[in-house]
């Protein structure tokens, strides 16, 4: 589960998930919702692997970087994704990233976000599972 808050001029996103695969995975979607008010109108046409190398033991770094390369699909590619099968381990994430690229006559574009930063960045367990916030600037 995604939702965003309202943050000064920015934009937060807090992400909950019962394990870190999965709150990647919703992590990926939220940042989506950012792009397009209507992310639910994403195809799965292109799919493309990434892979971010990054230290298990500073997972909210290894999101910071996850969510900073798909940034840089949207700006460099034009790529809403917003489906993906993330795995984790010591080397860092690969995923399984699915979407396709922006059509304006289908998808509403809602915000233009210039970088993902460290403000205010963590991810931690919970005894409910794992649940991460991230400030992105819009």
């Amino acid at each position: 589960m995604y939702e965003t808050f309202e943050h000064t001029a920015d934009l937060g996103l807090r992400v909950r998930a019962e394990d870190l695969p999965t709150l990647f995975s919703e992590a990926g979607r939220g940042l989506c919702s950012i792009f397009v008010d209507n992310p639910a109108e994403v195809r799965p046409l292109q799919e493309l692997r990434i892979h971010v190398e990054g230290d298990m033991k500073q997972v909210d770094y290894l999101l910071f970087d996850w969510l900073s390369e798909l940034l840089y699909r949207f700006e460099t590619q034009q790529l809403l994704l917003f489906d993906f099968d993330v795995t984790l381990n010591q080397t860092g994430l690969s995923a399984t990233a699915r979407g396709e690229r922006v059509d304006p006559q289908r998808h509403q574009l809602a915000h233009e976000v210039k970088a993902i930063t460290y403000h205010l960045l963590q991810v931690k367990e919970t005894p409910q599972g794992w649940q991460a916030q991230v400030i992105v600037d819009i």
